[in-house]
């Protein structure tokens, strides 16, 4: 099905949107419907991108923190954590779907009955975890989008330099060493865990 639109393949190590015409642009709605097997797909700004699978390093660290964040969640009812590759629609005309490596939304944000497809809404953290060869724009473009569409919380993760960074909705941002905690603020109340441990 993939063959009616126009396909922009990144590798993991580059995920820049080239810019295409505006006839090739795609909604979050046909987006639920491409089917491309094995490979990654997001959305911006209409244009579909596509990108191989994440490497074992970078799939480790994503699962070892939503396992975290999951078993937290759970004991006190704070909502759902999804795993990666669950798209969230975070603009509209033209249409952009994310997809972060975790994601957590709370309780009462929650939206019933639970959408099959891409929901309309920012998750309340987004978790990026950077590959290899990730150049900084691609991933300072996906924190603002995550911002922009109202997120409160994001944190990118670089297992690589093992550090991470904190980007809040205020516009504050902190760097977290391997000997510093990840802190849910009062996004995911309660919610910390030494870098270090899951680098």
């Amino acid at each position: 099905m993939c063959h009616e639109y126009d396909v922009v393949a990144m590798s993991a190590e580059r995920a820049y949107v080239p810019v295409v015409t505006p006839t090739a642009l795609l909604t979050a709605e046909e987006l639920f419907r491409v089917s491309i097997p094995d490979k990654r797909v997001e959305l911006v700004r209409g244009v579909l991108v596509v990108r191989e699978p994440a490497g074992f390093r970078h799939g480790r660290v994503a699962m070892e923190l939503a396992r975290l964040l999951a078993n937290h969640v759970e004991a006190h009812r704070l909502g759902t954590v999804c795993a990666a590759d669950t798209g969230f629609t975070l603009s509209r005309g033209p249409d952009t779907v994310r997809a972060p490596d975790v994601a957590f939304i709370a309780r009462q944000r929650l939206i019933d009955p639970e959408p099959v497809a891409y929901p309309d809404l920012a998750p309340d953290l987004a978790v990026e975890i950077l590959s290899p060869g990730n150049p900084p724009g691609e991933m300072l473009a996906k924190v603002a989008d995550w911002l922009s569409a109202g997120a409160p919380l994001v944190w990118v993760v670089d297992p690589e330099r093992r550090q991470a960074r904190v980007y809040r909705q205020d516009g504050t941002e902190r760097l977290v060493s391997p000997d510093e905690s990840l802190d849910g603020e009062d996004v995911v109340p309660g919610f910390t865990c030494r870098l270090g441990e899951v680098i």
